[in-house]
This record gives C-alpha cells, sequence and structure tokens, in this order.
C-alpha cells in the first residue's frame, strides 16, 4: 500500500473512529482527493495542528460555522449557537484527537512523530498555506447537511538525524 492509500484510510478510520466514541455520530467514509497548489478559499472553522520527525507537515480539520457549533454541542453536551470560545476549542480537541490517532497509526510506517498543539482560525474568504509540500491528502465527511473535511500533508524532513546513547536510552540528534 502506497502512503497516500494509507494516509487515506487512517482518516477515514480516525475520523469515524473519534465521532462514534466522542459525539455518538457515525460517518460514512468520505470521498479522498489528492490537493494540490493554492488551497481553496475557507468560510468557517479551521483547525491547524503540525507534525515533526522524520517526516513534518500538517494535519487539519475544517468546517463551517454550524457544524462547529455541533460538534461542540454533541461534545460538550450543552447548546452552542454561535462560533466562541467553547466552539473553537471543541474544534481544536477534535482535530487533536482525530491527527494523532492518524499520527500514532502512522508510526510503524514513517518513525517517531511529534504533534504540536492545534492553532484555530475563524473567518471568512481566508486561505491557509503551509509552506514546502503542498500535496494534501484530502477526505471530506458528508454529515447531514454539511460537509467535515480533513486533510494531511506530510514529507520526509530535510534534516538529517543520527542516534547517541545517553543514560542507557537511544535518542536522536540533529546533525
Amino acid at each position: 500500500m502506497n502512503l497516500q492509500n494509507l494516509m487515506v484510510d487512517l482518516i477515514r478510520q480516525s475520523t469515524a473512529n473519534v465521532f462514534s466514541t466522542m459525539l455518538g455520530v457515525e460517518l460514512a467514509p468520505g470521498d479522498a482527493v489528492i490537493e494540490n497548489g493554492t488551497p481553496e478559499s475557507n468560510d468557517g472553522v479551521v483547525s491547524l495542528i503540525g507534525l515533526a520527525g522524520g517526516w513534518v507537515g500538517t494535519g487539519s480539520v475544517s468546517c463551517s460555522p454550524a457544524l462547529a457549533c455541533r460538534i461542540c454541542s454533541l461534545m460538550l453536551m450543552m447548546e452552542s449557537t454561535g462560533v466562541d470560545e467553547d466552539v473553537l476549542d471543541a474544534v481544536a480537541e477534535l482535530t487533536n484527537m482525530i491527527v494523532g490517532s492518524v499520527k500514532n497509526d502512522l508510526e510503524p510506517h514513517l518513525g517517531p512523530l511529534g504533534l504540536s498543539i492545534p492553532t484555530v482560525v475563524f473567518g471568512r474568504n481566508f486561505r491557509t498555506k503551509s509552506a514546502g509540500n503542498t500535496e494534501w491528502t484530502v477526505v471530506r465527511f458528508p454529515w447531514e447537511s454539511e460537509v467535515l473535511v480533513v486533510k494531511l500533508c506530510l514529507s520526509p524532513s530535510e534534516k538529517t538525524h543520527t542516534t547517541c546513547h545517553m543514560m542507557g536510552q537511544t535518542c536522536p540528534v540533529e546533525v
């Protein structure tokens, strides 16, 4: 299996598991595409999280404000009618769980990976862009009349690593 197919499968599994476990929602498997070049414009909520290690990149979850409020309502078991701090935190946590699960499942294939804390953006007609690799694995999950979009962009790190042994443990060191 190639890396793109593996990432699509892991995004589908992780997203379905997180939605089922945390929100009590069964999602249908999403349609997958590879996106290159200029990203499409966003209107709504986008949560970004960085990955680092032998491979580097970014994962993201995006949705409309209405869907973000629905996610927050289900996650916190309270009504959310507008995008506020609770809604942004809920989408950030959802991103952390989905991309974190994908990261854990990719590690046997790509080696150890670190995960940053999510950054959440809310607004209209904005674009997000990652420097370097512009090839994104994109999976769209229809939910009710909305769409949740999960994206992952990974490429090999350009840094060379060697191994050191400190206090009986093996640790990577950048050269």
